[in-house]
């Protein structure tokens, strides 16, 4: 018997004795901070786990097993072209209107496929930065400087990270991820797999467009058409399951009738109706022995490994944050007089308060409003937009299971220590 070991684990359980020993439980901040973060997981499981993260697992899936790693090193490794990389990487954002969880397992994906962890680095981060309508959003609400300052640093921003976590771990193995081979290398022509992944990612896109502000127009109209769209591609991905994979067309059948079946009966209830062709889908895909059975799989691999850590970050996140608009341990007049003004401290602050809540798509804009508001800088409300979307405690929970704690720990502090300048320099013009 190792006494040091032992002596460890009586000091553990001594601090957890302890710490439910002395449970503040009926004090009214500790209370209402448990039922502010009970009350953001009920959010985020209705809102963001079916909508967000289970067609970003099947897309996950897709790359890890459908996507060819030839192209993907070719376009995003270690030895691609510099200048086509980050490009490809950096934009990303304008086409997946996405979080920093849903991002995850995307850049879980093409990382194992051989993206060299410079590119896949820019993806992770640009993927939730540039959002097209949060970037219009911005610049409407928040006003056309601060909206263009987040569009270009935000471009900049994934470059910058992804060229210094490229030059920091050039001499690790961090070029050189676990890549994941599979059979389905060069079986099929480019523009299928292509397609595959396109509707996929357009069922991501649609389901989860937001209302815009004006009741007119291009967007609302997009908005008002959007599960009609995500039902067009999913009769896109239903005819590949039949033309791709050889399903029988009543198995293919089978699985669509619950989903079209609730969407009559439940009217006016997509969400239903989504959550039974997804039922349908998953159905259908693991009991398959070829390559949508593995298909299935890798997706179901994403699942176990992200969605527990995700929801015990967003827990955590819940008790010392709480929601948007309500408290948890944290006061908010303690954030509100702390971003005040344009100091190293209050971008600082700012960084690191966005770097670890949790803000859904398009969330953060109302919140920076109201700090404002309140007498939040202009430097501390951009730092706040440049780290918020594309980092939380829930997502830093799963990079770290992705790339490590080293890696993690680089990438955050890149963000924090950019946005932190970024917003200086901004609070300094615009004073």
């Amino acid at each position: 018997m190792s006494w040091k070991n032992e002596w460890k684990a009586l000091a553990l359980m001594s601090v957890v004795f302890l710490g439910c020993y002395f449970l503040p439980v009926g004090v009214p901040r500790f209370d209402r901070a448990i039922m502010e973060a009970l009350h953001l997981v009920k959010w985020y499981a209705q809102e963001h786990v079916l909508l967000c993260l289970v067609p970003a697992f099947f897309i996950a899936g897709a790359i890890g097993v459908f996507v060819r790693q030839a192209s993907v090193i070719k376009y995003l490794g270690a030895g691609a072209n510099r200048f086509l990389a980050y490009g490809v990487a950096s934009v990303s954002g304008t086409i997946l209107a996405v979080c920093s969880c849903t991002v995850l397992p995307l850049f879980a994906g093409i990382y194992r496929r051989g993206a060299g962890l410079g590119p896949a680095t820019a993806f992770l981060y640009s993927g939730p930065a540039i959002n097209v309508l949060a970037i219009v959003l911005t610049a409407r609400v928040l006003g056309m400087e601060i909206g263009i300052a987040r569009a270009v640093g935000a471009i900049v921003f994934s470059v910058v990270v992804g060229l210094l976590m490229h030059v920091i771990f050039r001499g690790e193995a961090a070029e050189d991820p676990p890549v994941e081979t599979t059979e389905a290398d060069g079986a099929r022509p480019l523009w299928v797999d292509t397609l595959l992944v396109a509707s996929l990612v357009g069922i991501l896109v649609f389901a989860n467009w937001g209302r815009p502000s004006d009741s007119h127009g291009f967007w609302h109209a997009v908005y008002s058409a959007k599960w009609i769209i995500t039902a067009v591609m999913a009769g896109v991905l239903a005819v590949m399951l039949l033309s791709v994979f050889r399903f029988k067309w009543w198995h293919v059948a089978l699985a669509a009738i619950p989903a079209l079946a609730v969407a009559v009966i439940f009217n006016g209830k997509p969400v239903i109706a989504f959550a039974a062709g997804v039922a349908g889908f998953s159905v259908l895909t693991s009991n398959d022995r070829g390559q949508a059975g593995d298909w299935f799989k890798s997706s179901w691999d994403f699942a176990k490994q992200i969605l527990p850590l995700l929801l015990i970050g967003v827990l955590f996140a819940g008790v010392f944050l709480g929601r948007p608009g309500e408290e948890g341990l944290i006061p908010n007049r303690w954030v509100s007089a702390a971003v005040g003004g344009n100091s190293l401290l209050a971008n600082f602050f700012a960084s690191i308060v966005g770097a670890f809540m949790y803000f859904a798509t398009l969330t953060e804009v109302p919140i920076v409003q109201g700090l404002i508001g309140s007498g939040m800088g202009k430097g501390p409300a951009l730092a706040l937009l440049l780290a918020g979307p594309a980092l939380s405690l829930p997502s830093m929970l799963v990079i770290r299971s992705v790339i490590g704690t080293k890696k993690t720990a680089v990438f955050v502090s890149l963000v924090v220590v950019l946005a932190t300048i970024t917003g200086m320099i901004f609070g300094a013009i615009f004073a």
